[in-house]
């Protein structure tokens, strides 16, 4: 699906600097058939530098995803902020193989940026996702008291339960 105020019309464009701005929320990334995200507030810029032989694209975002923990399955608000910059230049064919430049045939007037915004705000999410009360401890939920309840606890060294032929070995190392 084609969303059409992602279209940036350059014909009309005077020389110069031009700036585009855009309030993100989840349908955006519905029309892609992606689902990661429960919530979505992100504000986007995009400012194209129109010159006479080519473009310069400067895409910019900031503002948060909710996400699922990946630790607790616990909600929260991810801030993200990315940036990506692409140089538009013209030629023969349409080409976006290359991440940095995009080919526009020659008599294009208009070019679509959604799938450079999705793109780029996709990979501004990082792969674990953990909520940051997990990390402070500030967050408390019976998942991660299941954790602490599962882990591992470290051996302490008791006298009383140690063997005397280990402790006779454990000497010979410290008595150099």
């Amino acid at each position: 699906m084609e969303q059409k105020e992602f279209f940036i019309p350059f014909s009309g464009l005077k020389l110069g600097k031009h700036k585009f701005e855009y309030e993100i929320d989840n349908t955006f990334f519905e029309s892609f058939g992606y689902q990661e995200f429960n919530g979505v507030s992100i504000k986007a810029t995009a400012i194209l530098n129109k010159m006479n032989n080519m473009m310069e694209l400067e895409l910019g975002s900031e503002g948060n995803v909710n996400v699922d923990c990946d630790v607790t399955g616990e909600a929260f608000d991810l801030p993200i902020s990315s940036d990506l910059n692409l140089v538009i230049k013209f030629g023969e064919i349409y080409d976006d193989e290359n991440d940095e430049i995009l080919i526009l045939p020659h008599g294009e007037h208009q070019f679509n940026i959604a799938q450079y915004v999705y793109e780029m705000l996709v990979l501004a999410v990082p792969q674990k996702r953990v909520h940051p009360g997990v990390a402070d401890g500030s967050l408390k939920s019976e998942i991660l008291d299941k954790l602490e309840e599962l882990q591992p606890k470290e051996k302490k060294e008791s006298s009383e339960n140690t063997d005397p032929r280990w402790d006779d070995l454990k000497k010979l190392l410290t008595d150099k």
